[in-house]
């Protein structure tokens, strides 16, 4: 069953165990780094996190550039295989601290964020390599399903089972077990031409330009409504907010599966355009209610919230990027367009938006997300035309199909 279906995909047996194996592998362990991190922000220096977190997103979005360079000296098995390497040694880091302080925790999550970045862009460029324009969709669906029902399910019970001495041996083995998948040999692509491009030419592509400058503002805006929003609805289990925390991140995980069904189909820029539209209606909505925004509000706006993190965290961490690259530039596509996503993480120690007026917090947020529609608009579609034609035709022969034979039963 599995073979058909990867068979109508285009896509082998071995190319899915090999790509999917590596990139749930990585992607749950980087759920565990970020977790072991904030185990490992005891009292004492809570106060001190920018240190600590900026050392880690930094050092993810630095490697990975680093990485998208150097990975072109070696052969993509062995450099994989080192990366994997590199995580299980950067895994065992911790058992060298009794405690940590600001500056050892920092060292240790530069450390961290090094092993992430460096290989990630190469892991992304062979997931595009091995699939196809028109099922890369779907196909990355696939595969953040799994990522978000196993990542947390396997980080919860480590952190609730384990203390935090054996959390760092326990997740070297699981890092280990990527290296399993090199028992296996993707099958070769046919590469017509291979294309060497540089930082600077990519960031004056204009595709990428525009779909990175509307990914960088989401990014932004939306995570800097968290604290906004757990101040406005409380921040404990027992509140709106904790209620939602459940239910929003299903509800991302149903849309990562519904976007990836439509960008294949539909194309990925009205997709996406949607998910802006949507978010920045439902920012509106609460701007104009403020503080006497009622339940079902904040509920929409959770729902829209979920909805729009499924499809962009698709659309802009697995699908755009690969559309838009060529052999020989995927990994330097796939580092650049990554940036926004961990910058975000750090912009709003900086910059932040007025908490304790929710209509001028949420106005402003939906006026840039508005803002951010306007090079969506101009952004080309990057399924091609053909193929979303070719999947209408056949998609109406198989529908002819149907009621020809329900027509010739009723008949007969």
């Amino acid at each position: 069953m599995l073979q058909k279906t990867l068979g109508d995909l285009g896509i082998g047996r071995r190319d899915f165990i090999v790509v999917f194996g590596l990139l749930v592998n990585s992607f749950t362990w980087l759920l565990f780094l970020r977790a072991f991190i904030e185990q490992a922000i005891s009292p004492s220096i809570i106060i001190n996190q920018l240190p600590i977190w900026s050392a880690f997103y930094l050092s993810i979005i630095g490697f990975s550039i680093i990485g998208a360079v150097v990975s072109k000296r070696f052969s993509r098995r062995k450099f994989l295989q080192f990366w994997i390497v590199f995580g299980v040694m950067a895994s065992l880091l911790p058992v060298l601290f009794n405690n940590f302080t600001v500056i050892n925790l920092a060292v240790v999550s530069a450390i961290f964020g090094a092993s992430f970045g460096l290989g990630m862009p190469s892991c992304l460029a062979l997931f595009t390599e091995i699939t196809k324009v028109d099922n890369r969709g779907r196909m990355g669906g696939i595969t953040f399903l799994i990522v978000i029902l196993v990542g947390p399910l396997l980080v919860a019970v480590s952190f609730e089972t384990l203390s935090l001495a054996l959390l760092a041996p326990v997740w070297a083995v699981w890092r280990v077990t990527g290296l399993s998948v090199f028992f296996l040999k993707p099958r070769k692509k046919d590469s017509s031409e291979v294309i060497e491009t540089s930082f600077v030419s990519i960031l004056q592509d204009r595709p990428f330009l525009l779909y990175f400058v509307a990914w960088l503002m989401f990014s932004v805006v939306d995570i800097m409504e968290i604290p906004i929003v757990t101040q406005a609805v409380g921040g404990d289990e027992s509140t709106l907010y904790g209620i939602m925390g459940i239910v929003e991140p299903i509800l991302s995980t149903v849309f990562i599966l519904v976007a990836g069904v439509m960008c294949d189909w539909v194309g990925r820029k009205k997709i996406v355009l949607s998910g802006f539209v949507s978010l920045g209606a439902a920012y509106a909505i609460i701007g104009l209610f403020g503080k006497l925004a009622p339940d079902t509000v904040w509920y929409l706006y959770f729902v829209v919230d979920g909805a729009a993190w499924g499809i962009f965290y698709l659309t802009f961490t697995l699908v755009l990027w690969g559309d838009l690259s060529q052999s020989g530039s995927r990994e330097k596509y796939y580092a650049l367009g990554s940036i926004p996503f961990f910058i975000s993480y750090i912009i709003p120690h900086f910059v932040k938006l007025p908490s304790d007026d929710l209509t001028t917090a949420f106005s402003v947020a939906a006026f840039f997300l508005f803002l951010a529609v306007l090079p969506l608009i101009s952004a080309p579609e990057t399924l091609p035309e053909k193929k979303m034609e070719l999947r209408r035709l056949r998609s109406f022969a198989e529908e002819a199909q149907k009621a020809k034979e329900k027509y010739e039963r009723k008949v007969g």
